[in-house]
């Protein structure tokens, strides 16, 4: 007896094994079908909108290339414009190129002392220490000679016109002192690029660049004044809230003193409005609650 209840016992538990291998050898599908929370959770991701991958396009990027090397091939009028690019960037230009190679403004660059001029072609010991690469020159084989070089190094390049041997694109771009907009059409269109942009800039509130510029003044005493990273949040929403009371000239006009008027209201959350400031200006004394607890009166342009 002891035997046979082994043996049964033993059959048991195959079978046991086999059952659970059978279970999990199911199509997902099945599972699903007698595990409804599951299909419920799938379902309810279906549900909620994320914004479509459309591919195709550039990462667009504000690179910090200041202090580095930038190192230019060529100098005719292309390089001249990359030159100026990376100048306005206070990056450290290298310009690659025989002196009866540059044009009159890579020449300026050049007595001026803006740029390093290297007076013969390029050598691959000039890529030592560059951050980046920009190729302009009217030859094609040596072009790619240098991208090729570029990789083995690991060096970002843009080989001008030969976009299949570019890490990144120039675009078209507007500056307005700190403002800067740049329109790319990925290499399809440049001269399109340049139309688009004027349009856009024309579109533009007048000053946005003085304000802007207002505000980064504002930004960085008020970051001294709270440095702590705790106080993020709420700096960041302030600073929302300053943006979103006063129109673009409002901004421009802040002085010094507004801006520290302005940022007495910060432990509060509050802002003030201009006709504050304004009254704050002729009355420096009163006390900052006043504004809003109704007590302080004043007549603006009586």
């Amino acid at each position: 007896m002891d035997e046979l209840h082994l043996s049964k016992t033993a059959a048991q538990k195959v079978a046991f094994v086999i059952e659970e291998l059978r279970v999990k050898s199911r199509p997902i599908n099945h599972h699903l079908h007698h595990a409804p929370h599951i299909h419920n959770m799938a379902a309810k991701s279906t549900t909620k909108k994320f914004p479509e991958v459309k591919g195709g396009g550039s990462l667009i990027l504000a690179w910090q290339i200041k202090g580095k090397k930038v190192l230019v091939v060529g100098g005719g009028e292309v390089a001249a414009g990359r030159i100026l690019n990376c100048l306005d960037a206070d990056a450290n230009v290298t310009v690659v190129c025989p002196a009866s190679g540059l044009n009159p403004e890579v020449a300026h660059r050049v007595e001026q002392a803006q740029v390093t001029h290297v007076d013969r072609l390029f050598e691959p010991s000039d890529l030592d220490g560059a951050a980046m690469v920009l190729v302009a020159i009217d030859d094609p084989a040596a072009s790619t000679v240098i991208w090729k070089l570029c990789k083995e190094r690991k060096v970002p390049a843009n080989i001008a016109d030969v976009p299949p041997e570019c890490d990144f694109y120039f675009g078209s771009v507007h500056r307005d002192g700190p403002l800067q907009i740049m329109v790319s059409t990925n290499g399809k269109g440049p001269r399109l690029a340049a139309i688009i942009r004027r349009h856009i800039a024309k579109s533009l509130p007048k000053n946005a660049g003085n304000a802007i510029e207002a505000i980064g003044t504002l930004r960085a005493k008020l970051r001294k004044m709270a440095p702590n990273s705790e106080e993020s949040p709420k700096r960041m929403g302030w600073m929302i809230k300053v943006s979103n009371k006063f129109d673009w000239e409002e901004i421009c006009d802040l002085t010094d003193e507004d801006m520290e008027n302005l940022l007495r209201f910060y432990a509060t959350n509050e802002v003030p409005t201009i006709d504050d400031l304004l009254a704050m200006r002729e009355n420096p004394g009163f006390n900052k609650m006043d504004v809003f607890d109704g007590s302080f009166g004043f007549s603006v342009g009586a």
